[in-house]
């Protein structure tokens, strides 16, 4: 991997409980226990995994997908699956307990995981993953987004990191002669011209130009367009500073307030059910949507069956040009991270024998299992595509379905799968192509101690200024008077915290 900036250091937070902290101090310290990373007579590893599962009967040991992988990889794995709705309060009882298995499946920079890295019960596998084929190609920004005090502390399962953009009735491009925006300038025409020029050509004025709900992230994503940062940016003399203190932000404000403004989106975005989100542009109320790709080719499956002679009317882009060129947000680019805990992985041998195993699930005859069960069981190939042979709702599914749920897909899912429509592969291009131009965030590693008291707080008063302005309940002014209220209630506390972590890390 190439060299890569390291973002914070340790930062106070709530420590560990005295029953935490000993428990995993004693296990590191007892006998070996039978979660332990260990080899049969036959060399096989011995693999234990904690892990999530959506199934409410994921596969069993006796699974023929997974008896498949263990073949594969060459070793014994037992999977203790957790149901993802308890998920989190069954990881911190098995932190607390100390028995903990070879993998551990982490979904998020919990407090108690925090607190348990911190105090050594965990794996640095920073210097380690250069070693290995896949692992070695894991993305630079994605990394860093699950660093922990600028390490990374489990290998991560990888989801699309430029999975925003935009889909649009590409119908009614094409009906008003209109090409796909490139700029800014020419997306807000389009806008215009979705709401003003009848483009269902029902002669009535019944649509208008992007649907938004109460979910803030199409604002986010819209105003890295105008080059503002992603949470936080550099200032001239190399301090970070929060996204909205900058001009870019305010440019982008404005912007969203010209559009709500002119009527180009819906009136009630800020008490709009994100659930609700797509309907309108379903009913063809609305023509553009600010989301994720993948939701593109849902909605075109949903508007044919409204209206089967929509077929192809959806099109996908990832973003438009600013004054900066192209520029876009990423997701965080993962969900979850696969941890290693000393207590059951003790030697450095030991570890790299799991890394080993975690590398070779990210190959394709791995994740093909995981992802479509066995060959002549569950699918047959047809022309070089696979057909399947069972349903989601048949028994036999439940024999690999969930066995995705640890493998990391470093550096890409690469797994068989029924063929993809023209508008899926469009999204996988596209979400491809915006890695180029997403806009990593240079505080992603650092934890606050004084965002995790008051990040909620902060984060309400500008996300309800930043509607406020929209909707004409406050100018300029107001929005300034809504920054001195964030700086004196912890926001200033908060960007000293961040500044003298991430000085402490360059």
């Amino acid at each position: 991997m190439k060299n890569r900036k390291k973002f914070g250091k340790k930062v106070a937070i709530p420590a560990l409980s005295a029953m935490l902290l000993s428990s995993l101090v004693a296990c590191s310290n007892s006998e070996k226990t039978s979660s332990e990373a260990s080899n049969t007579k036959d060399g096989k590893l011995n693999i234990s995994i904690m892990t999530t599962a959506f199934s409410a009967t994921p596969p069993s040991s006796n699974s023929p997908a997974l008896k498949a992988l263990e073949k594969y990889t060459k070793s014994n794995i037992t999977i203790n699956y957790v149901l993802n709705s308890v998920y989190s309060d069954k990881l911190n009882v098995t932190l607390a307990s100390g028995k903990l298995p070879t993998i551990i499946m982490i979904p998020d920079k919990i407090p108690s995981f925090v607190s348990a890295v911190r105090n050594g019960a965990f794996w640095d596998l920073t210097p380690y993953l250069k070693d290995y084929p896949n692992l070695s190609k894991a993305n630079e920004v994605t990394l860093q987004n699950s660093e922990i005090d600028g390490k990374v502390y489990g290998v991560y399962r990888a989801r699309p990191l430029g999975r925003n953009g935009i889909y649009f009735r590409q119908d009614w491009l094409k009906k008003l002669g209109l090409q796909e925006p490139k700029t800014i300038d020419d997306f807000y025409n389009v806008l215009k011209a979705f709401t003003n020029n009848d483009p269902d050509g029902d002669g009535k004025k019944d649509t208008y130009g992007m649907v938004i709900s109460k979910f803030t992230g199409p604002f986010d994503v819209m105003q890295t367009w105008f080059g503002a940062p992603n949470k936080f940016g550099l200032t001239d003399d190399g301090k970070l500073q929060p996204d909205f203190m900058t001009p870019e932000y305010m440019t982008a404000l404005k912007f969203f307030k010209k559009l709500y403004d002119e009527k180009l989106i819906n009136s009630d975005f800020a008490v709009m059910d994100s659930g609700q989100w797509d309907i309108p542009f379903q009913k063809g109320q609305a023509g553009a949507i600010v989301n994720v790709l993948d939701q593109a080719h849902r909605n075109q499956t949903a508007m044919e069956k409204i209206d089967p002679n929509l077929k192809d009317a959806v099109g996908v882009m990832g973003a438009v040009s600013g004054p900066e060129g192209l520029h876009n947000l990423p997701t965080a680019g993962y969900s979850g991270m696969l941890a290693i805990p000393k207590s059951s992985v003790k030697t450095e041998a030991q570890l790299k024998q799991v890394l080993s195993f975690i590398d070779k699930l990210n190959n394709e005859p791995a994740q093909t299992i995981a992802y479509a069960g066995v060959e002549g069981r569950h699918y047959k190939m047809e022309n070089n595509e696979i057909v399947p042979l069972v349903t989601a709702q048949d028994p036999e599914a439940t024999e690999y379905t969930d066995l995705n749920q640890f493998i990391p897909g470093i550096p890409v899912s690469n797994f068989k799968h029924p063929e993809y429509t023209p508008l899926q592969v469009k999204e996988n291009e596209i979400m491809k192509q915006n890695e180029e131009i997403v806009v990593p965030n240079p505080a992603a590693s650092l934890i606050s101690d004084v965002y995790a008291q008051k990040g909620q707080q902060l984060d309400n008063i500008i996300n309800d200024a930043r509607i406020k302005y929209i909707v004409g309940q406050i100018d300029d002014k107001g929005f300034k008077d809504a920054i001195k209220l964030w700086r004196t209630s912890g926001g200033d506390d908060y960007v000293a915290e961040i500044n003298k972590l991430y000085k402490e890390n360059k």
